[in-house]
């Protein structure tokens, strides 16, 4: 009697974000017992945020896929790029390549939703083995939402309790063995299934500086491994002083492109071995068996707005999502496109604008600033439109972080600010955040010789300053658009009349002032300063120790 041989093990490990191939549970499901082995990435039409991205964030994203593929080939294969939907693809590739498993890093989003599922129906129909792993997040948002009864917590302190109960997060996954792994390479002169270009995917520069920025972050797996071992070492460096988070209270806003975030929205970088980088370099350096929150609160940050997203498919929406309010706002063209294209007249708001349209990225203290701008600061603008621009132009734009900043910033959701008359000064947080001005004048050179005492006000300087700095004020450079103490007075009405209405109505506020300097990246002198109250005529002024809430990666 002949003995069956057993059916050959051929393996797609299908990559959408976790683009690297370090710390990749599902990756190494992927191989294990595996005879031959697949990477594909499909691009279709929506895949990793494409749909909305601009050239930045594109960019970005096939600087990710040439390095995966570059780190593939030095093991002995590649990276396939297909194009179509992917329940069309697959089976044209479950036919020609005789596959039996299909591996990938779970997409918590409801925006991915649909997808997968389609793709887990396809695999159940080809009896093809299908394997999803948790690496994009610390924790499986789904494990939270079940330890905390069903529902998700409602504000951070009570998502902190939540992972206490649940337990630390998994430490990273070893690497990935490829020995004993069949690798087929199919490569030809045309290379149909090779990495496309920007123009390619219909993506232009919209500019010169867009194309050549000053700044710019370079995407990929090995450039995220050299900034984490930067990173971590700053990190230590402040741990030995008794400090943390470095670049919170004085960021660096015109240093070399040296953030994460970009790499964890990719996952070009781990998640998980960031934050155990930074927990396993505290308690060596500090010689303490607790790590406090804060030393990764950032990150935290983004699993919480994860979280709250995952069972909510208008959560980036005002209208039919369950934890936004829902507010009045104006639906005003000219203004916002004032504010989109860096020509407010503020020289603080229009540098960080035009940053992040030429470069795709800004610091956390710059989105605060003109998120608050455009919706209860000044403009009164609605909160979505601006998201749009965001989801458009950062490169770390991701679907519920993104989201969550907005409606916070709002005060739309996850804020209690209700509880509080007060804004950020477009002049005096950013004389707070670039004390020399270095930041606006590089941003906004139509500035650059005008005397530091008038940068953040230049409509105040003399006629005779303007014209010796070469920029008169209503001619080379507008004046503002808004008079903010009478913009700010008129949104704080409005946000009052909000507050007494919703009176009783549960909203989704934060747990402590803590919460508060943690989002905004300031302690509580500098909170205060920047956070002003824009004009003394608020009845029943309260303190900003009982308002709002918190993010940021």
């Amino acid at each position: 009697m002949t003995s069956l041989s057993p059916k050959k093990v051929v393996s797609i490990h299908w990559f959408r974000h976790g683009l690297r191939l370090h710390d990749n549970p599902a990756l190494l499901e992927s191989l294990k017992n595996a005879d031959e082995f697949y990477a594909v990435f499909i691009f279709d039409g929506s895949v990793a945020g494409t749909a909305t991205a601009a050239y930045p964030r594109m960019r970005f994203l096939l600087e990710c896929l040439s390095d995966l593929d570059a780190g593939l080939r030095k093991l002995g294969t590649r990276l396939y790029i297909i194009h179509g939907q992917p329940e069309e693809v697959f089976p044209r590739l479950f036919e020609e390549w005789g596959v039996s498993r299909v591996t990938f890093e779970q997409d918590p989003e409801p925006v991915w939703q649909d997808r997968d599922n389609k793709v887990k129906t396809l695999c159940k129909q080809w009896k093809v083995e299908c394997i999803e792993k948790v690496s994009h997040t610390l924790w499986d948002p789904q494990s939270i939402i079940q330890a905390n009864g069903g529902s998700p917590p409602l504000t951070y302190a009570m998502f902190c309790q939540v992972t206490d109960i649940v337990g630390l997060p998994p430490r990273p996954c070893p690497q990935p063995d490829f020995k004993g792994v069949n690798l087929p390479v199919v490569d030809n002169k045309k290379d149909v299934m090779g990495i496309p270009t920007c123009e390619e995917l219909g993506v232009y520069p919209e500019s010169e500086r867009q194309k050549n920025p000053l700044g710019g972050y370079v995407g990929g797996e090995q450039r995220a491994l050299e900034l984490l071992s930067l990173r971590i070492e700053k990190e230590r460096k402040a741990f030995e002083k008794g400090q943390c988070l470095p670049n919170q209270l004085n960021p660096d806003l015109t240093g070399l492109p040296l953030s994460l975030s970009p790499h964890l929205r990719f996952g070009s970088l781990s998640v998980r071995r960031f934050y155990w980088a930074i927990h396993d370099a505290f308690k060596e350096v500090s010689q303490c068996e607790e790590v406090p929150t804060s030393i990764t609160g950032q990150l935290i940050w983004r699993e919480y707005f994860y979280c709250m997203s995952v069972n909510n498919p208008m959560y980036n929406c005002m209208e039919g999502n369950p934890i936004c309010l829902d507010i009045d706002w104006y639906q005003n063209q000219e203004q916002f496109e004032k504010w989109s294209k860096g020509q407010t007249g503020y020289p603080w708001i229009d540098a960080c604008m035009r940053q992040l349209k030429e470069e795709g990225w800004i610091h956390h203290v710059c989105r605060h600033a003109v998120a608050c701008f455009l919706t209860r600061g000044d403009l009164w603008i609605d909160w979505q439109m601006g998201l749009k621009v965001f989801d458009k132009y950062l490169v770390d734009a991701d679907w519920s972080v993104c989201a969550g900043n907005w409606m916070w910033v709002s005060s739309s959701a996850f804020e209690k600010v209700l509880q509080c008359p007060k804004c950020i000064c477009p002049v005096r947080y950013g004389r707070r955040m670039d004390p020399k001005g270095d930041y606006v004048r590089r941003y906004v050179p139509e500035l650059k010789n005008m005397p530091l005492l008038y940068l953040f006000e230049p409509w105040k300087a003399p006629a005779e300053i303007q014209e010796k700095a070469g920029c008169i004020i209503g001619c080379d450079y507008p004046p503002p658009m808004v008079d903010h103490k009478q913009a700010s007075k008129m949104c704080m009405s409005k946000m009052e009349k909000i507050k007494n209405k919703c009176r009783g109505l549960p909203h989704i506020a934060p747990s402590s002032a803590a919460e508060v300097r943690l989002f905004m990246w300031m302690d509580n002198k500098s909170l205060e300063e920047s956070l002003a109250h824009c004009q003394k005529h608020v009845t029943e002024p309260e303190t900003f120790s009982k308002a709002t809430l918190p993010l940021g990666q």
